[in-house]
């Protein structure tokens, strides 16, 4: 079976923004439409193929998460049932297939322009930084850090959000000056609360959550609330337990495949790394499907429900 297949939504509501993987869209003054596409990108470059199921892992498994610590932490959910949000979206119903399993309505809020990265172990641009500078955003790491080395206890490392390309790694003190020092105190506890939730469930699991980022933003109400996507394999690090080891990079739950086999044509000088990115191969885009469908049962303990898609 094969998901309805979508890249790009055009619905009857005030587009806010269009990202890389989701559109945005208002909904009153006070809500939101998420709509998480299956569009996918590698080395900040949008591929032509979809990946079938991906929006709807992305969205489902972020409104599992949400569920998991709601009691602990606010975050900006409504609703990720699409007959709900066809009600409270009058305009949409002719859309109802498109968006199913892959839209949340939430409470709109002023985000903070801060990505709250939790990291519980050395990898990706943090390894890079200190395998050349020993440091992580200009401050100093232990020494003797290999790839992948758990840290004894996870370190909170903010990013300054990009639209386009990577976020930049700044230290807490640079996020304080942007944010004020109340809220980057506050955010940086909330961040590590829900990190350290994640990590102990996904453990039992089988998965270890390397690390992750979140988002926050500020209602209209002045409460600070946990938005965007959470702890999915597009914000996080995921790795099965029992292929972990210090000083190598386990494989991914992630789009993994595809960024192996982008590497592999970069290398062997049939792409160049810039727009436009080369065609998939169908073997490829399957075993990304694949890792994100993966994902979302090892985690949540089922797997998603596709009779609720089209």
């Amino acid at each position: 079976m094969t998901s309805l297949l979508v890249g790009q939504t055009t619905l009857p509501l005030p587009l806010i923004r269009r990202g890389k993987v989701r559109d945005v869209y208002a909904v009153g003054e006070e809500h939101v439409l998420l709509v998480a596409s299956d569009r996918v990108s590698a080395f900040d470059i949008v591929m032509h193929e979809l990946v079938p199921y991906k929006g709807a892992v992305l969205t489902q498994l972020t409104a599992w998460w949400l569920r998991q610590f709601a009691g602990e932490v606010a975050n900006h959910m409504v609703t990720c049932d699409v007959d709900e949000i066809v009600v409270r979206a009058p305009g949409i119903s002719l859309h109802r297939d498109e968006l199913a399993g892959r839209a949340m309505l939430c409470v709109r809020t002023e985000v903070f322009p801060v990505e709250c990265v939790v990291r519980g172990y050395l990898a990706g641009s943090a390894y890079k930084e200190y395998r050349e500078t020993g440091t992580l955003a200009g401050e100093r790491l232990p020494s003797g850090l290999q790839e992948s080395s758990r840290f004894d206890a996870p370190i909170f490392s903010p990013a300054t959000k990009a639209e386009s390309g990577h976020d930049e790694n700044i230290t807490v003190a640079q996020m304080a000056t942007v944010l004020g020092a109340d809220v980057a105190v506050e955010l940086e506890g909330r961040a590590r609360l829900v990190y350290s939730r994640g990590r102990d469930l996904a453990a039992t699991r089988g998965i270890i959550i390397a690390d992750t980022k979140f988002e926050f933003g500020r209602d209209a109400d002045g409460r600070i609330l946990l938005i965007d996507e959470v702890m999915t394999p597009d914000s996080s690090r995921f790795w099965p337990a029992d292929q972990w080891a210090e000083g190598s990079a386990p494989p991914s739950f992630d789009k993994q495949p595809l960024r192996d086999w982008l590497a592999a044509e970069k290398a062997a000088g049939r792409w160049d790394g810039d727009a436009p990115p080369p065609t998939l191969p169908d073997d490829v885009v399957a075993a990304t499907s694949r890792r994100y469908l993966e994902a979302f049962e090892r985690l949540t303990g089922a797997p998603l429900d596709l009779t609720r898609l089209p």
